[in-house]
């Protein structure tokens, strides 16, 4: 496993050798992240490829699942959405697609000031960006979108809500000036990450107004982005067209004339043959074997890295019997997390882990959680207890009828068949598998629709601050298991605002041992990425990211052929 160093995926603008342009240095905050600075002029900066003598022109065609469970990217939570979405915005700030997204560089802001009592963000706007349909962004729009995800309105979920809760007011003192305030400042590397992320692209204000704030079903969404729709296919391509008055001249992008993107389901065998036939340039989510045959391919090239996704089943707290914690916890141990891991390594690459990102200094590390029960390489001891749990939940002969939605993934639908196998023979759990396409199954976890339900959630950060609060909280966008701990709730606001790295970190330790009691889901594995390409690709850099919803713009990527 690589290790990952404190300057990982939430470090940021590291001064000005970064970009040659003037930045004031700010001190290490304790949120394990190199700061941003409290003043940044990035007027004169323009992005532009790593290579030298980029070439213009061509179209990329890129293979990527892309069946969304709806066209609004802001409520959603899969790949489905951004990754063929995300080439169609900008964001206010964003991540650097130079080196794998690790710092924060000017977007659609080419400037910012943070006061020095962390309350007030200031960022001023590039002046004459146009949407795709011909209006000027103004800081109108940037409020909206903001103003929507901060605070989505009734029947809006937007899972990323949470991010921005320390925000008490986005002001707009000029046209091209917009102001976050907060309540109580918050470490200036968590706010900034949240508003880089790729999920945070911002919209026109007239937009969500015709369309009562919710952009479900509005396919070609208007967006400043390199990119614009030309033409989709449902389930088959979506096509993208230059956006001929992109604001980055300087910088001369987009390079590209245009990306089609192929739809296929992630690491299955047919996306693999779609790149090794050179039917795509570009393929993410591919498939283990898949992989080794891409490197030992003549110019071609892969790579794999990890990503901002838990794969778990959710219980239904409001349903019997996964009401009574004991049976949580029950099932939660005899899930062979190792045999979990192993069932699926020729579809998809995982790792065992629990409630934490295993490979973050905010875990337990995995060696120490290999000895906890639950993880155990030997199931037995973890059995026992769970058998004890469950006769004294009243459950000692078993329970039936159990409805398992399952996501139509290859690997989701191994899982279940496992998870199934593994609850029948240990503790005489009987389930009936129901499988569902993304959309079906979104509705239903969100409506609790279901029993237990095997699939995967992502996260903005690496921080526990963003996914214990959407995750694990009582109003979580993404607690599909209506999961409510007092105990835990306490704590979560404690770990939010502590700024003592040791003191945080015991805060944390005790909020996942509560989880290991009372399991709000139960944790599968923890996800990594396959992404291969011809040589001629051009203008990325993969290898380091962490999670695959920052970095999809495409504006850098060119066609060396």
């Amino acid at each position: 496993m690589r290790d990952r160093s404190r300057v990982n995926r939430r470090g940021f603008v590291k001064g000005a050798a970064a970009f040659g342009v003037g930045a004031m240095a700010y001190p290490w905050l304790p949120a394990r992240a190199q700061g941003v600075p409290l003043e940044f002029d990035g007027s004169k900066f323009q992005l532009a490829a790593p290579e030298p003598n980029p070439k213009s022109g061509g179209v990329l065609k890129y293979g990527i699942t892309m069946r969304p469970p709806h066209f609004d990217f802001h409520q959603s939570g899969t790949i489905n959405s951004l990754g063929s979405q995300g080439c169609m915005f900008d964001n206010l700030v964003r991540r650097d697609p130079r080196d794998s997204g690790k710092t924060i560089i000017p977007d659609l802001a080419h400037s910012w000031e943070i006061a020095k009592d962390g309350k007030t963000y200031t960022f001023h706007l590039r002046k004459g960006v146009q949407f795709h349909d011909g209006a000027e962004l103004t800081s109108e729009d940037v409020k909206a979108t903001f103003d929507r995800i901060a605070k989505p309105p009734q029947g809006i979920s937007i899972p990323r809500s949470t991010l921005f809760a320390a925000v008490s007011e986005i002001a707009t003192p000029d046209k091209y000036v917009v102001q976050f305030k907060l309540s109580a400042p918050r470490p200036a590397d968590f706010i900034m990450g949240a508003i880089a992320s790729g999920w945070n692209g911002i919209v026109r204000k007239k937009t969500l107004e015709d369309n009562g704030y919710n952009l479900r079903r509005v396919v070609d969404i208007p967006g400043t982005g390199p990119f614009k729709s030309k033409r989709r296919v449902e389930n088959e391509v979506w096509v993208m067209e230059k956006h001929p008055n992109y604001w980055n001249k300087a910088g001369g992008l987009p390079y590209l004339d245009g990306v089609e993107f192929y739809h296929a389901l992630p690491f299955s065998p047919e996306l693999g043959s779609s790149l090794l036939s050179g039917r795509v340039d570009y393929a993410r989510l591919l498939d283990p074997g898949s992989l080794r045959r891409v490197k030992a391919t003549q110019g071609m090239s892969g790579t794999d890295f990890y990503q901002s996704v838990i794969q778990a089943t959710w219980m239904n707290n409001k349903k019997k019997p996964m009401d009574d914690p004991r049976v949580r916890r029950a099932f939660h141990l005899v899930l062979d997390k190792p045999v979990l891991v192993d069932v699926v390594k020729d579809i998809a690459p995982m790792m065992v882990g629990g409630f934490i990102y295993p490979f973050s200094d905010f875990a337990t590390p995995l060696p120490e959680l290999s000895k906890r029960l639950g993880y155990q390489a030997d199931p037995t001891a973890s059995v026992k207890e769970a058998k004890a749990l469950m006769k004294a939940a009243g459950y000692e002969k078993g329970i039936t009828g159990l409805d398992y939605l399952v996501r139509e993934v290859a690997s989701f639908k191994l899982w279940s068949q496992a998870i199934q196998a593994m609850l029948q023979q240990t503790l005489n759990v009987q389930t009936n598998i129901r499988t569902a396409v993304e959309s079906v199954w979104f509705d239903d976890v969100n409506t609790g629709k279901f029993d237990l339900a095997v699939g995967a959630i992502v996260s903005t950060l690496l921080d526990p601050s963003d996914y214990f609060n959407a995750w694990y909280s009582p109003k979580g966008p993404q607690n599909y298991s209506q999961w409510n701990n007092a105990k835990f709730n306490e704590l979560v606001p404690q770990i939010d605002t502590e700024v003592d790295p040791k003191k945080r970190l015991a805060l944390i330790r005790q909020a996942e041992n509560i989880m290991e009691e009372d399991p709000p889901l139960l944790p599968m594995s923890w996800e990594k990425i396959n992404d291969g390409w011809y040589n001629y690709v051009k203008g990325h850099r993969p290898k380091d990211y962490f999670g695959i919803y920052d970095v999809v713009r495409l504006d850098t990527f060119w066609l060396d052929k």
